[in-house]
């Protein structure tokens, strides 16, 4: 134990400080608090239906109603009970309080990559440091983008049993390579893993050129056949994931048109307006070095202070606290501090002053084919992340590149850029260390890297104005826009936009001396070492407590004491208004509501209170979307409301602001019988019928299920036909139904033909699409029960397949550490 001990005892006591670090930055958690996140928030509106019957039934179901009229749950959330995975994610977030797990796992993880790169340990927590408070790494944290942060957490390990098994550790490298793709995978935010993924061929095709360049291809091969046995694991742990959300993205908004008269729609994939709107500029990817250069995020924080230029401009006006003023401008002309392209951000990719600077370093004095790899990434990657910027690149890419044109908000692709910068920093730190070079020779390289850097962020400070215009694309139309406000006093106008122009320039002067100050730091310590005047170990960690420092400060602008809440003020985020109180009163079962007071088709705070039409979902059903974007963008057609069984509607009124209800009496029901049936000969055809049609009486079904009726048989059953709803389960409807001949019934429920199976008295039946996004049959005479399960074959298949792999996972694990253990003992 005291042996061990020994030689470990430097890593605990570095697991330990980040520990206290993420505690310290987290501390509300310590009061009881956790992170008031608005996508984790709508998440638990999304989620409500799911966890109300989990909370019933011990088992969450795989479908809900409660957001667009219905979806699998896969990408809201699902249990996956066979997937090891699963149990490895729920014990670190037992243990560890949100978002001490997600902070403490991009520490540890990048910790064990540079201690496999075999850099020195303190030297390892700087990089880890440097990694994981990454502004973008915080910054999604505040945004509650949980998966995301979780995948990223990921990324180091990765790539560091990839280095263990290339390098000839094969069980070890493949089991680790195995469980934590596994993780990834499990960590559910699958274009982050794509991007990982991406780097890693890069990474595998350059080892691959110079194992043939040194003629050792049998020993790559070997190494890559452990990986490729590791990612095999990987994906059959992950198995009922994989296979539910690839079943599943062919029918969302990722998937194919339908249509062919949309000419903008995308015929598979999003459009590419879609998928660029959050390009990273060219020009703002300075904020690697220089954080808030083009503003910060899209806020007026800094304009409201009573000594910004924007402030005293406005003061001069209102003759007053201008506040309120400002808040209106920027509302309704964009009137705030950043002035990028994106359409808003939360904050810019910071990878601190310091690492940069050591990048460039590590440019100029790294001499492993690492150096290459994180370049070329790097490079790739940046262009990539400048989506409709520079779209040269991301055409190639979104065009011909398997998969690529089914995510969106390119500009993330730079979360592993904010890996790659920190792995040569810390490389250029080794080689200053180990290096051969003359120390003439390292002091200049080094000098260059500063001067490129602190230079560059020094002219920024002294004469920014030469190299950044400091207003954004439609400073012109703000202009005019604040002239007719300003009742056409163009020098008031001009006088109010270039105080903002003059604290854009004031907010990034101050942070490139901020920068200048941080390089000059580092320089310092750096020079000091190289030149013997310090011990090492002493000088990374003052450098290391400076990359912390630095990182910290800037974190602390986008994620901070103001982002948490009490638990029970986040548990009771949602209040009922008297509306929902109203309607949740209402005793029927399956019911829609559409609330027009919320963004209805972005929004999901709706679903928190009510089975809705709208909802918020970034992968919602293709033919939903359709439905939005044809029956409800312009105006809302009655029609398609009464088929999608909305009882009622929620408006507010606009003179005070009270809400409103108004039961729609023309809603067609649960389910219905239909007197006849229109065919029609594609979506484009079927799309048009619905937009006026009397959904209680006919049927509109595309001419592909047309052998599914017999015309002949079918009748539209009478007065005395008749279809009700006996019991509702998301997951499970029962209906009893009374026909003195065949009819053809129309259920409101979204047809979904992948794992939604129909049985007329238990025995299985076909059924149809109709009215483009419903359910139809026809059910024969007389007095039956009919019943739709969702019974996917992806999931409890897939589920099987998990099982095996998470044993056999388990199994690698157990003999690599236990044989790896032996041969240290021999």
């Amino acid at each position: 134990m005291n042996t061990w001990f020994k030689r470990n005892g430097i890593h605990v006591a570095i697991a330990a400080f980040f520990v206290i670090i993420c505690f310290a930055y987290f501390s509300p958690v310590l009061q009881g608090k956790g992170p008031a996140q608005s996508d984790v928030l709508q998440a638990k509106a999304m989620q409500k239906e799911i966890m109300d019957y989990k909370a019933k039934d011990g088992k969450g179901p795989l479908w809900t109603n409660q957001m667009f009229g219905g979806m699998p749950a896969y990408q809201i959330w699902v249990q996956y009970p066979m997937n090891g995975a699963t149990y490895v994610i729920s014990a670190i977030k037992t243990i560890l309080p949100d978002p001490v797990d997600v902070v403490l796992l991009y520490l540890l993880g990048a910790y064990l990559l540079f201690c496999v790169l075999k850099v020195n340990p303190y030297l390892a927590a700087l990089g880890a440091i440097a990694f994981a408070f990454t502004s973008y790494n915080f910054i999604i944290i505040a945004a509650g983008h949980s998966n995301k942060a979780l995948a990223i957490a990921f990324f180091a390990p990765i790539l560091a049993s990839v280095i263990l098994t290339l390098r000839g550790k094969h069980w070890v490298g493949g089991s680790l390579f195995a469980l934590f793709l596994a993780l990834e995978i499990r960590a559910n935010h699958i274009q982050m893993t794509y991007y990982i993924s991406l780097a890693l061929v890069i990474y595998l095709a350059i080892e691959l050129y110079h194992a043939w360049k040194e003629k050792k291809l049998s020993a790559f091969g070997r190494g890559l056949s452990f990986l490729a046995i590791g990612a095999v694991l990987a994906l059959m742990v992950n198995a009922s994931t994989l296979w539910t959300t690839y079943e599943y993205g062919k029918e969302s908004n990722r998937g194919k048109s339908n249509l062919t008269t949309d000419k903008a729609e995308e015929k598979n994939g999003l459009s590419k307006e879609y998928a660029y709107g959050w390009s990273q500029g060219v020009g703002e990817s300075f904020t690697f070095l220089i954080p808030n250069l083009y503003g910060g995020a899209t806020s007026i924080d800094a304009l409201v202070k009573p000594e910004s230029n924007a402030y005293k401009s406005l003061q001069s006006l209102t003759g007053g606290d201008p506040t309120q003023a400002i808040q209106q401008l920027a509302g309704q002309i964009g009137y705030q501090q950043y002035w990028g392209g994106k359409p808003g951000t939360s904050g810019p990719y910071y990878f601190g002053a310091i690492i940069c600077f050591l990048f460039v370093f590590g440019l100029l004095v790294v001499r492993s084919r690492f150096k290459w790899w994180a370049l070329g990434t790097t490079i790739l990657f940046m262009l990539l992340s400048f989506g409709s910027n520079f779209p040269l690149i991301s055409d190639l890419f979104f065009d011909y590149f398997p998969l690529y044109n089914k995510f969106r908000a390119v500009e993330s692709i730079l979360a592993v850029v904010g890996l790659m910068v920190p792995v040569l920093a810390v490389l250029a730190i080794k080689e200053a260390t180990e290096s051969k070079l003359e120390q003439k020779v390292l002091l200049k390289k080094l000098t260059i890297a500063a001067a490129i850097t602190g230079g560059f962020s020094l002219l920024v400070a002294v004469i920014p104005t030469v190299f950044f215009s400091f207003t954004s694309e439609n400073h012109q139309r703000m202009l005019e826009a604040l002239t007719q406000i300003l009742q056409n006093n163009r020098g008031e106008a001009l006088k109010v936009a270039n105080a903002l122009v003059a604290d854009r320039v004031d907010i990034a002067r101050a942070d490139a001396l901020r920068s200048v100050l941080f390089i000059a730091i580092a320089y310092a310590l750096i020079w000091a070492f190289i030149t013997k005047k310090m011990n090492l170990q002493l000088a990374l960690v003052l450098l290391g407590f400076a990359v912390l420092i630095d990182m910290w400060q800037v974190d602390r602008r986008y994620l901070n004491n103001n982002n948490f809440a009490s638990k029970s003020d986040l548990a009771n985020h949602f209040q009922p208004r008297d509306v929902d109180t109203f309607i949740m009163a209402d005793k029927d079962p399956d019911f829609r509501v559409m609330d027009l007071t919320t963004s209805t088709f972005s929004d999901a705070s709706a679903s928190q209170f009510h089975k809705t039409v709208g909802g918020y979902h970034a992968a919602k059903l293709k033919r939903f979307q359709e439905l939005i974007d044809n029956q409800f963008s312009k105006s809302v057609n009655q029609d398609v409301l009464d088929m999608l069984n909305t009882k009622y509607i929620i408006t507010q009124d606009q003179q005070n602001g009270s809400y409103k209800m108004q039961r729609n009496q023309t809603a067609a029901g649960n389910a219905w019988i239909v007197q006849n049936v229109q065919f029609a000969k594609d979506a484009d055809e079927e799309m048009k019928a619905i937009s006026s049609f009397d959904p209680k009486k006919e049927a509109i079904v595309d001419v592909r299920y047309k052998d599914l009726i017999d015309e002949k048989k079918v009748t539209g059953g009478g007065a005395t036909a008749m279809i009700t709803l006996d019991s509702y389960h998301p997951d499970n409807l029962v209906y009893s139904y009374s026909a003195p001949s065949d009819v053809i019934a129309v259920f409101s429920e979204i047809y979904y033909d992948k794992g939604w199976n129909m049985y007329i008295d238990k025995e299985k039946k076909p059924y149809f699409r109709a009215d483009y996004v419903l359910r139809a049959a026809q059910l024969p005479a007389g007095n039956h029960k009919v019943e739709f399960k969702f019974e996917p074959v992806s999931y409890y298949a897939g589920e099987k397949i998990s099982l095996a792999g998470s044993v056999l996972l388990l199994a690698a694990l157990g003999f690599a550490f236990y044989g790896d253990k032996k041969k240290k003992a021999a």
